[in-house]
């Protein structure tokens, strides 16, 4: 299989074997579900809380007699029946909410959106993505040549420079990651991935 490359003036340049284990798999709708999901609840955080009945700040006064008031026996403000009261199942910060996904699932689900997003012509390899000088202008100016000014971008390089870095982070559409850093989540809510040859070679020296 192949794809074509571009340089950063966005013409064409050759093209690139890659292996079909990578970039021409099925799409695995629910497998891919099933790992978006786990990575984005692996990604939370416990820090809500909530106070049970013993510790809302409430008097322990019984509120009113238990007979002859015609109401429904109370024996403390701070009931979880009451209005500002306590929560019955309060939530607390040492929530756990990871979810465990096998190495071979998690790569599968990547190898699967990969393959889909070259069919879908919103994968673009790249000879190399480099930056002379850390200038927001000299990036926008490669965007422009790659067609990529509208929409979301995410850049995947084998090493992330000082310059790229510096370069594209005041731009809230463009994300860059390294090879290791590659996370489904990010591959699905970018209308376009770019990556670099190098990035290519060392993605599938990993996963095959």
């Amino acid at each position: 299989m192949e794809l074509k490359v571009i340089n950063t003036k966005g013409q064409d340049v050759g093209v690139l074997a890659v292996n079909e284990a990578v970039f021409a798999k099925d799409y695995n709708e629910a497998l891919i579900h099933q790992v978006v999901t786990a990575f984005l609840a692996n990604a939370r955080s416990g820090t809500r809380a909530q106070k049970e009945r013993g510790e809302v700040a409430k008097s322990t006064r019984k509120p009113f007699k238990q007979k002859g008031t015609g109401r429904a026996r109370a024996g403390m403000a701070s009931s979880p029946l009451w209005r500002g009261g306590g929560k019955i199942f309060p939530n607390r910060p040492e929530e756990n909410f990871t979810q465990k996904i096998n190495r071979k699932m998690y790569r599968a689900a990547l190898t699967s959106i990969l393959s889909q997003l070259v069919r879908d012509e919103r994968f673009i390899v790249a000879d190399d993505i480099v930056l002379n000088a850390p200038k927001t202008k000299g990036f926008i100016e490669i965007l422009n040549n790659m067609s990529l000014a509208n929409g979301t971008v995410l850049m995947v390089v084998d090493e992330l420079s000082e310059e790229l870095y510096l370069a594209s982070r005041n731009l809230p559409n463009v994300l860059i990651l390294e090879v290791h850093q590659l996370d489904p989540y990010s591959l699905l809510r970018c209308e376009k991935v770019v990556i670099s040859q190098k990035a290519v070679e060392k993605l599938q020296e990993q996963w095959v």
